[in-house]
C-alpha cells in the first residue's frame, strides 16, 4: 500500500468541525425551551450533545489512525453481531420503544440504536464482498445476489421495529456501493421496480404510512393530525426569511415544532439563521460529500473505494432526506440530520466512521 500522507483530508476535517459545531449551537437553541420545560435545566440537551461530540471526536481521531484495511477482516464479524442485535431488539421486554418503534436498546434514558449499528457494518461488509468478488458483479445470481440478501435481511429487520427512514438510509447506501463496485444498471433498474412495488405494499399494510403519503401531498387536510409536523415546519422555514429571526428567537420550539432538537432541527435553523444559514449549513454538506467523492475516487484500492463511497452514502443520502421532510418535499420519515441533530450513538458513531473515511484520504493516489 502506498505511504499514507502527512495529514488527511484538511477540507473534510474542517466541514465536519464546522457542521458539528453549528449543531452543538443549534441543539442548545432549539432544545432550551423543551429542556427546561421537561427537566427544569435548558442545557440538558446541549451538554449531552457535548459529551458524545466529544466522544465521537475521540474514535474519530482513532479510526483516523488506523489502517483502513483492518476493518476488512472484521466486516463479517461486525454484521453477524449487528443481525444479532436486531433480532434481540425486537423481543418485547428488552426492546425500547420510543417514538412508536422498537428500535433502541438500553437503560432509562441511555440507549443505542442497533440499526444505526447496522449501516456502518453493512456498508463495510458490502465493500469487502464487492472488492472479493468485483468480477461476479456483473452477473446478477453469482455477484450481486448475494450482498442484496444480506441487504434485503437487514430491511427487513429494521422495517419490523418499524423504521423506514433508517432502512431506506441504509438501502440507498448500499446501492450505491453496489452501484459504485460496477453492476449493471440493468439489474438495478429491475431492483428500483421491485422496490417500488415493495414500497407501494409496505404502505398499504401499515395505515400511518399512508396517512403520511395523504399528509405530504396534502397536509391540511389534516392540520391537527397526520399533517402537523409538515405544517408546523413549514411555519418555521418560511418565517426565515433571508436572514432569519435571529439565533435563539425561534417561536416554533414553544412547544409548536414537535422533537425541534431532533430530526426538525433545520426547520429551526432556516428560522433563525434564513435562507443564509441554510444555505452554508447545506454548502459545509456539500463540501464534505465532495471530499468523500474524492477520496473513493483517490483510494489505492477497491475496498477502500467502496468503503469510502459507503460512508460518505450514509452522510448524503440521509442529508437528503432530511432536508427533504423539512421542507416539504418528501414525506415525514423520522431521519435527523448527520452531526447536527441531538443524538448519541448515532453522532459518535457517524464521526467514527468519518475517521475511517478520513484515514482512507491518507492513501491517496
Amino acid at each position: 500500500m502506498a505511504k499514507a500522507r502527512s495529514a488527511p483530508d484538511v477540507w473534510m476535517i474542517g466541514s465536519i468541525g464546522l457542521i458539528l459545531t453549528i449543531g452543538i449551537i443549534m441543539v442548545y437553541s432549539a432544545s432550551a425551551v423543551l429542556a427546561f420545560h421537561e427537566f427544569g435545566d435548558k442545557f440538558y440537551y446541549v451538554k449531552r450533545q457535548l459529551l458524545f461530540a466529544l466522544l465521537g471526536v475521540g474514535a474519530m481521531l482513532f479510526t483516523m489512525n488506523v489502517d483502513y484495511s483492518i476493518w476488512k477482516r472484521w466486516a463479517g464479524i461486525g454484521l453477524l453481531v449487528c443481525f444479532g442485535l436486531l433480532v434481540i431488539v425486537l423481543i418485547p421486554g428488552v426492546g425500547v420503544v420510543r417514538g412508536g418503534a422498537r428500535s433502541w436498546l438500553g437503560i432509562s434514558s441511555f440507549g443505542i440504536q442497533p440499526s444505526e449499528f447496522m449501516k456502518l457494518a453493512m456498508v463495510m461488509f458490502l465493500a469487502r464482498w464487492l472488492s472479493d468478488n468485483q468480477q461476479q458483479v456483473t452477473h446478477f445470481t453469482r455477484g450481486l445476489l448475494p450482498p442484496l440478501g444480506f441487504m434485503g435481511t437487514a430491511f427487513g429487520l429494521i422495517m419490523l421495529q418499524p423504521d423506514l427512514g433508517t432502512g431506506a438510509v441504509m438501502v440507498g447506501a448500499s446501492l450505491l456501493i453496489i452501484y459504485t463496485a460496477g453492476a449493471r444498471l440493468a439489474h438495478l433498474g429491475s431492483l428500483a421496480m421491485v422496490g417500488v412495488a415493495g414500497l407501494v405494499v409496505l404502505i398499504a399494510i401499515a395505515p400511518y404510512r399512508l396517512q403520511r403519503i395523504t399528509a405530504f401531498l396534502d397536509p391540511w387536510q389534516d392540520p391537527l393530525g397526520a399533517g402537523y409536523q409538515a405544517i408546523q415546519s413549514l411555519y418555521a422555514v418560511g418565517p426565515g426569511g433571508l436572514i432569519g429571526l435571529g439565533l435563539g428567537m425561534s417561536r416554533q420550539k414553544y412547544n409548536y415544532l414537535p422533537e425541534p432538537q431532533t430530526d426538525f432541527i433545520f426547520s429551526i435553523l432556516a428560522e433563525e439563521l434564513g435562507f443564509i444559514g441554510g444555505t452554508l449549513l447545506i454548502g459545509l454538506f456539500l463540501v464534505l460529500v465532495w471530499r468523500g467523492i474524492k477520496t473513493a475516487i483517490a483510494a489505492p484500492d477497491t475496498f477502500g473505494s467502496l468503503l469510502a463511497a459507503g460512508i460518505i452514502g450514509i452522510v448524503g443520502v440521509q442529508v437528503l432526506i432530511n432536508i427533504g421532510v423539512v421542507i416539504g418535499m418528501m414525506p415525514v420519515t423520522g431521519i435527523t440530520l448527520p452531526l447536527v441533530s441531538y443524538g448519541g450513538s448515532s453522532l459518535t458513531l457517524l464521526l467514527t466512521a468519518l475517521g475511517i473515511l478520513l484515514n482512507i484520504s491518507r492513501y491517496s493516489r
